[in-house]
């Protein structure tokens, strides 16, 4: 196979060949499923193994949403894996892709998105995000990160002898840019998924209600990023 011998890229969005998951539910009140109600998009962020689709897919379910993996839309669309992607490809062509898949995805409504750990980089893909939902940036440690993923072979980055300097390093470029698309930020411990996916909830709920504060006094105030700091959620 010749580098760019893959088919062109199709708009396509569909969930049906996705195989059945058990998803955890969560424990949403009445008042807080009402508020959840008006949310737009949700896109998560984070370095890979911070928990992004696992954590989408428990927030899509309480949100009665359809849940959406950037990556496997990559892998769907092209019919290839994101490791071949990159062995024939490279990384800037994967990139390229992946921004492609973000712009088309970014045009749904009422949806959940766990995008891939480098889709930051791109100013566009912080745009799209930024300007078409809340952005939730699950931060973790590389360490801890390294421990989530040492086993993963569907991770190109890592497939060398000193992951972990690979993650370190990885961090110290794309942890500025998930704060700046960043509305609400949660620092992922060792605790159960359920709980950073509550704490998810509630950030959100937190988020919207003063938004919509902010957009009532001030909406051009409304149309910048608010400095939110970070919730954190660690467990022993």
């Amino acid at each position: 196979m010749q580098r760019g011998s893959f088919l062109a890229i199709q708009p396509i969005m569909s969930n049906k060949h996705h195989k059945k998951r058990f998803v955890p539910h969560l424990p949403i009140s009445t008042q807080q499923r009402e508020v959840l109600q008006e949310i737009p998009n949700v896109y998560l962020v984070g370095l890979m193994g911070a928990g992004k689709s696992s954590v989408g897919r428990i927030l899509a379910q309480a949100l009665k949403r359809p849940f959406l993996d950037s990556d496997e839309e990559i892998v769907k669309r092209m019919g290839a894996t994101i490791p071949t992607i990159f062995e024939f490809e490279g990384e800037s062509g994967f990139r390229a892709r992946e921004a492609k898949v973000i712009h088309d995805l970014c045009q749904f409504k009422n949806l959940v998105m766990a995008t891939g750990g480098g889709a930051v980089l791109q100013a566009s893909n912080r745009a799209d995000l930024s300007n078409n939902g809340y952005v939730v940036y699950l931060s973790s440690t590389p360490e801890r990160l390294l421990v989530r993923t040492r086993y993963d072979k569907n991770r190109p980055l890592l497939q060398n002898d000193d992951p972990l300097t690979v993650l370190k390093n990885l961090y110290a470029v794309r942890h500025p840019l998930y704060l700046e698309a960043a509305d609400v930020v949660i620092k992922t411990g060792a605790g159960q998924i359920t709980q950073v996916a509550m704490a998810v909830v509630q950030a959100l709920i937190a988020h919207h209600q003063s938004h919509q504060i902010t957009q009532t006094q001030s909406p051009q105030a409304a149309q910048e990023k608010p400095n939110l700091g970070e919730i954190a959620h660690e467990n022993p």
